[in-house]
């Protein structure tokens, strides 16, 4: 039996301001650094709304230049439902392009491999769906924000 190979709907777009990276410094998991999640956008045929303030991006960086992000924040729908997001996934690229990004400076995104899976929670019954699916972002890191695109697998 062949099963068939999931496709992609696009449910929304982000764009996820930031504060400057908080360097903690080297610890035994990697070079460690706390990005604060300052508000931004959510629009698309799935959710629209905002990014509240207050969540954050943890991250550890390996020697290598992979990043592993782990991304904690809430979304105010339009209709002021409440969607708590937890997202991870990973970051990685040509060295001077991480570098410059590690320096907050632009890099093109097509240099940059950046994926991630989140997952969502809310106690809105028409936001339940997002709390039953897969999903999985593409990503890229501009000097003050982060842009996703959310794609549900079928």
């Amino acid at each position: 039996m062949t099963l068939p190979a999931p496709t992609l709907t696009h449910v929304f777009d982000a764009r996820i301001d930031v504060a400057a990276p908080v360097e903690v410094g080297i610890t035994a998991a990697g070079s460690r650094r706390v990005i604060a999640i300052t508000g931004g956008t959510v629009t698309g045929p799935g959710l629209a709304g905002r990014v509240m303030p207050g969540g954050a991006d943890y991250q550890t960086i390996a020697a290598d230049g992979l990043t592993r992000l782990h991304a904690r924040y809430v979304i105010e729908a339009e209709d002021g439902a409440l969607v708590y997001v937890e997202n991870t996934g990973l970051r990685f690229g040509p060295p001077e392009a991480l570098a410059r990004l590690r320096r907050g400076e632009p890099v093109d995104p097509a240099l940059i491999y950046f994926r991630t899976a989140p997952l969502f929670e809310t106690a809105a019954p028409r936001l339940a769906w997002m709390q039953t699916g897969l999903f999985l972002a593409t990503g890229a890191r501009a000097p003050d924000h982060v842009a996703l695109s959310v794609y549900r697998v079928e």
